[in-house]
């Protein structure tokens, strides 16, 4: 992988407060690393407390790091040139309360420089991109959480970044803003842009992420691409067959737990060669093979097997 691809390079990061009053030292992230790369999602995972939204903040010079390092698009974090290019939402966006959706909007294009002459039109398509269109001239403070958070997710937008930078996009929404917010980032990925979002909801991040890194306890505990590392929790595969003799079904069901499914069986085994062995012996004992169907692993066993 190429420089030029990686697009956030994070090196044994760190951050330590000092609690007030008692003054005892805290080590809310312990030495983070992790590479996103160009034109990918990322998710950024880990129970409450993890340390996610600190590192995040480090990313985006909000707060300065104690320990280590880190490069937003080759620049050293902080960097104000390169956060030009990211569309940031924070966990809990903060819009002055007596703007309506269509001046803050516009506000945060004029601050990432986004042309006049295209201002006013371009906040009106992102804002009815999000489904807040038509609340767009209504004060923020008279909005509902989730129409908050679809107003932050405009003014990330509203610059068109080259980087999306995501804390908790979901958060207050329904059902129909969740799926609305994940068309967007599919979106947003098919138009070349990088996606690196942190969540709670990990049916999301199973269906979008090319990437995951999940954090625990201001540790990294498992990161790289969702796919290989979903593979590694298979657990065989579930077989249902027919037309087999009742000695062997009686042995698929005393061995294997065999469930009788009307005139079928379906049980399960273990990987590769167990699998292979048990296909010859029931061909050879003449019975019909319907099915093989691998087992795969999912994402919240592997959040539980390693961040709980």
């Amino acid at each position: 992988m190429s420089e030029s691809e990686v697009v956030l390079s994070v090196k044994d990061i760190k951050k330590t407060f000092r609690k007030p009053f008692t003054r005892r030292i805290v080590e809310a992230v312990k030495g983070v690393s992790f590479e996103v790369h160009r034109g990918e999602i990322f998710g950024f995972l880990g129970p409450n407390g993890a340390g996610k939204t600190t590192t995040i903040k480090m990313l985006t010079g909000l707060i300065s790091p104690t320990g280590g390092s880190a490069k937003l698009m080759g620049l050293d974090v902080p960097s104000p040139v390169a956060m030009k290019k990211v569309g940031f939402l924070p966990e809990n966006p903060y819009v002055y309360p007596y703007l309506t959706p269509r001046e803050f909007v516009e506000l945060c294009g004029q601050l990432s420089s986004v042309p006049s002459n295209v201002l006013r039109k371009r906040t009106e398509t992102v804002l009815d991109r999000v489904g807040i269109a038509y609340a767009m001239d209504r004060p923020v403070g008279a909005l509902s959480k989730g129409m908050l958070q679809r107003t932050g997710l405009a003014a990330a937008l509203i610059h068109q970044p080259d980087m999306l930078m995501l804390d908790e996009p979901m958060s207050g929404l329904d059902p129909v803003g969740r799926k609305e917010v994940r068309d967007i980032i599919v979106e947003e990925q098919k138009a070349g842009r990088t996606v690196f979002f942190s969540t709670h909801i990990l049916n999301d991040v199973e269906t979008l992420c090319d990437r995951v890194c999940i954090l625990r306890r201001g540790e990294v505990v498992v990161s790289g691409l969702l796919h290989d590392l979903l593979a590694e929790g298979e657990q065989g595969s579930e077989i249902t067959v027919e037309g087999a003799s009742d000695e062997l079904r009686a042995e698929l069901i005393e061995k294997h737990a065999a469930r009788a499914v009307g005139p079928s069986l379906t049980f399960a085994i273990g990987k590769d060669t167990e699998v292979q062995a048990m296909l010859t012996k029931l061909l050879a004992a003449g019975a019909r093979i319907d099915s093989v169907i691998p087992k795969r692993g999912t994402l919240e066993e592997l959040f539980v097997r390693k961040a709980l």
